[in-house]
């Protein structure tokens, strides 16, 4: 008799996997990608992933997600890296997906409400240094890709978000202007990775890291040998990541602030 394959395969994988089960989503400006994490965060099914729509409406990115759900084995919860600054589940800019369409937008609740599963949502670089971390130090990740994200930790523990790429880094150009993908396109290899250089040496001076991770897509792009204290960590981190959006030490970031009522009496 021959072994099994497919979706028989699939359902035994998952059996012996520990639940709950979370879809992971990393939504990048050109590509979303997803997968299911068990308990531990190992992935349960190899990531499927699909082209940014443009524009990318939070009704066309959400069609999209959808889409991806559907291919994937079923899930208890949901979470999400999202790239901009993500405050309590509301999307407050969308630099490189378009904040006039997102601004106020809470994925949140929109993901749960089209998928029927409990939702979170944080920074991309924050779930991307979720899945890196080592938890000893001040550990800092920068994301290269469309644009740039970042990331601290201190001991484990994120930090407030900081949002460097869109901080002014040399000549009022902005993170994102300065190393994002359209300038690796335009001005080729070699002057991207001077600038990345000066970059790693810029953060270091600002936060003083005692680790810096350096993830997404363009990392590709890198051909130098990196100082001993800076490490290049897998795509795959921006998913495995999701599974700790739902450790209890997390939650105060994921809970809407309660509003003072005897302010207004």
């Amino acid at each position: 008799m021959s072994g099994a394959t497919g979706p028989l395969l699939r359902a035994t994988a998952i059996a012996r996997a520990d639940p709950p089960f979370t879809l992971a989503i990393d939504i990048g400006g050109s590509h979303i990608k997803a997968s299911v994490l068990d308990r531990g965060g190992a992935m349960v099914a190899a990531p499927v992933r699909v082209r940014t729509p443009r524009p990318a409406t939070p009704e066309a990115l959400l069609r999209a997600i959808a889409g991806l759900a559907r291919t994937l084995p079923s899930y208890d919860r949901i979470s999400a890296g999202f790239p901009g600054y993500v405050r309590h589940g509301q999307i407050r800019t969308a630099p490189n997906l378009g904040t006039e369409s997102w601004a106020g937008f809470r994925l949140d609740r929109a993901l749960a409400r089209r998928l029927k599963k409990p939702a979170r949502v944080l920074n991309d670089a924050d779930v991307q240094g979720l899945g890196a971390i080592e938890g000893r130090g001040l550990e800092c990740v920068l994301t290269l890709g469309t644009g740039i994200g970042s990331a601290l930790f201190q001991d484990g523990s994120l930090l407030p978000h900081l949002e460097l790429g869109q901080h002014p880094i040399a000549k009022n150009k902005t993170y994102d202007q300065y190393l994002g993908n359209a300038i690796a396109e335009k001005k080729g290899r070699r002057v991207w990775n001077r600038r990345l250089r000066k970059t790693i040496d810029i953060v270091r001076t600002l936060v003083n890291f005692d680790r810096l991770y350096l993830g997404g897509g363009n990392t590709r792009l890198i051909d130098f040998d990196l100082p001993r204290d800076v490490k290049i960590t897998p795509n795959a981190d921006g998913i495995v990541g999701g599974v700790r959006l739902w450790n209890a030490n997390l939650d105060p970031a994921f809970e809407r602030p309660r509003r003072d009522h005897m302010a207004h009496r």
